[in-house]
């Protein structure tokens, strides 16, 4: 039986391509991968992406949501707060997006997800140090050295 090892990309349905590419643009610093004519584009995530696609019919998300990992969570709640996105002051971090793709951002610090030293070099990101409970979980995984 094949063994899950992780997510190639996400597929996030929206109503334009460019209009969301600008949107998340305002809070994100990231590099587009390509495109495939107007209906898609790609963000990269070093050795992950996004698809966004044109065409979202569905209502918006409610329990389900997609989980982003940063390296300045407070610094995505600011940029939010100051764009008029409603969010929390403090504690998690979740939002909406215009075509009602639910999304929480979390803090690199804080989880057990990390990226291999040439993926982060690679993307030109120095990756902040774990927070002592995500060292710990990694720890209890077998993954030393995080």
């Amino acid at each position: 039986m094949a063994r899950l090892l992780g997510i190639n990309h996400i597929a996030l349905e929206v109503g334009d391509v460019d209009d969301a590419l600008a949107w998340y643009g305002r809070f994100f610093a990231f590099e587009l991968r390509g495109r495939a004519g107007a209906r898609m584009a790609f963000i990269d995530l070093g050795d992950q992406f996004i698809a966004l696609a044109a065409g979202r019919s569905q209502p918006e998300d409610e329990g389900r949501h997609f989980g982003l990992v940063v390296d300045d969570k407070e610094g995505v709640r600011a940029a939010l707060l100051d764009g008029g996105v409603g969010v929390r002051a403090r504690g998690r971090l979740d939002f909406r997006d215009p075509w009602g793709n639910h999304v929480e951002v979390v803090d690199y610090r804080d989880v057990q997800f990390t990226k291999a030293p040439e993926v982060l070099r690679a993307m030109g990101v120095e990756a902040p140090a774990k927070s002592d409970a995500a060292r710990e979980e990694l720890r209890r995984k077998g993954v030393e050295g995080a």
